[in-house]
């Protein structure tokens, strides 16, 4: 692949778009939806999402939930959709003869013959990537799907397995009314040319606007380039910018702050930002300004496994949190932001890690701002 910085100048945009198409959120999961323009888009509620569907892997862990379901399968998506959450967060990349798949990791990795190997998965055409791990077949048996993280070569065993799948099946096995935020997963170390990107969007594109039907979709990408292009290729469904925040620090400045991402949304017409949360709990003061800027803002990491650091967050004006621990966190949020007659709604969250109901927490505007100051140095310790 050949290393080429991007312009995104010149890039067409896709004849699927229709005329006058306007950002969209609607399914009985927003039992109100919103439809506007993009300067007017807001999320409709404190929404929660669902990290590559019912939760992430994290195989080394001691917690037998963080190795319940195999990630980023239709069985995940479908488990994740049981419980009252708005949208399942997944990984899309494009195989070698173009088919948009969902899985997370830049490569794969197996065992055969006693010797592990590992692929970068766009260089894999459709089937051979399908014969990892587990297979819809019963008389079919699928490579021993291994799995690579913090250089140790590890079983990728979990509870309840599922073989990998396309985003055309998702569209087509997923219960529909439940929002799919899409992440354009592209390796951090590449510089890619205009046209490998724009070939890459418009396939993803292409089964969005064949089989996405009244879904809710939202797109989001740390690739900035890729941030910028999909906004130009289409304008029915809003993009997000993934950001660590500061957390990490990379060459491109455009990703190493939530100023910077603020700066890349409002120069190219983005709905919004997804930060680490630990960027956001360090510069509590950056929410304001993206919340004034008109920009939605989401975010992600271990802090929203935790009930209280969600319920700060919906204090803040945090629009929405992707967790891992779906069934908890949904739970958790139904019981402290309860609705009121007028519409807004709080509650309390009580306790270490436990939420207790029918009472609410009583912060006046000074105290809020003491635990505005506190977090961050408690967040660098």
């Amino acid at each position: 692949m050949a290393l080429k910085a991007v312009h995104v100048t010149d890039v067409p945009s896709l004849d699927l778009v229709t005329e006058n198409a306007s950002l969209s959120l609607c399914s009985s999961r927003f039992p109100n939806g919103v439809e506007m323009s993009r300067s007017d888009f807001k999320m409709p509620k404190f929404v929660v999402i669902g990290h590559r569907g019912n939760g992430m892997n994290v195989l080394q862990s001691s917690d037998r939930r963080m190795r319940a379901i195999k990630e980023n399968t239709i069985l995940s998506f479908n488990k994740a959709a049981t419980f009252p959450l708005d949208f399942i967060e997944f990984d899309v990349q494009v195989t070698r003869d173009d088919c948009p798949v969902i899985f997370h990791d830049d490569f794969i990795f197996a065992e055969e013959n006693g010797s592990v190997f590992g692929k970068r998965l766009t260089e894999l055409n459709l089937s051979e990537f399908l014969s990892y791990g587990p297979q819809r077949e019963a008389e079919k048996e699928g490579k021993v799907l291994l799995r690579k993280k913090e250089g140790k070569i590890m079983q990728w065993d979990v509870e309840q397995d599922d073989p990998l799948c396309t985003l055309q099946e998702a569209f087509v096995k997923v219960e529909p009314t439940l929002g799919f935020n899409i992440e354009l997963k592209f390796d951090d170390h590449f510089v890619y040319e205009q046209d490998y990107l724009v070939h890459v969007l418009q396939t993803i594109l292409k089964v969005v606007f064949d089989y996405a039907k009244d879904r809710p979709i939202i797109f989001s990408t740390f690739q900035p380039e890729a941030a910028m292009l999909i906004r130009k290729l289409q304008t029915n469904y809003p993009v997000f910018f993934l950001t660590n925040g500061g957390c990490e620090i990379y060459e491109d400045v455009r990703r190493n702050s939530l100023e910077e991402a603020m700066k890349l949304c409002l120069e190219n017409g983005l709905e919004g930002i997804v930060s680490e949360i630990k960027g956001i709990f360090r510069n509590p003061g950056a929410v304001t300004k993206i919340k004034e800027s008109k920009l939605s803002l989401l975010s992600y990491g271990k802090l929203n496994n935790v009930p209280e650091a969600v319920y700060m967050q919906h204090l803040m004006g945090i629009d929405g949190v992707i967790v891992d621990l779906v069934q908890e966190i949904t739970e958790a949020v139904a019981d402290m932001i309860k609705p009121t007659k007028g519409g807004e709604g709080e509650g309390l969250v009580e306790g270490c890690g436990k939420v207790q109901g029918n009472s609410k927490p009583q912060f006046s505007q000074q105290e809020l701002s003491f635990l505005l100051k506190l977090i961050p140095q408690l967040i660098q310790i």
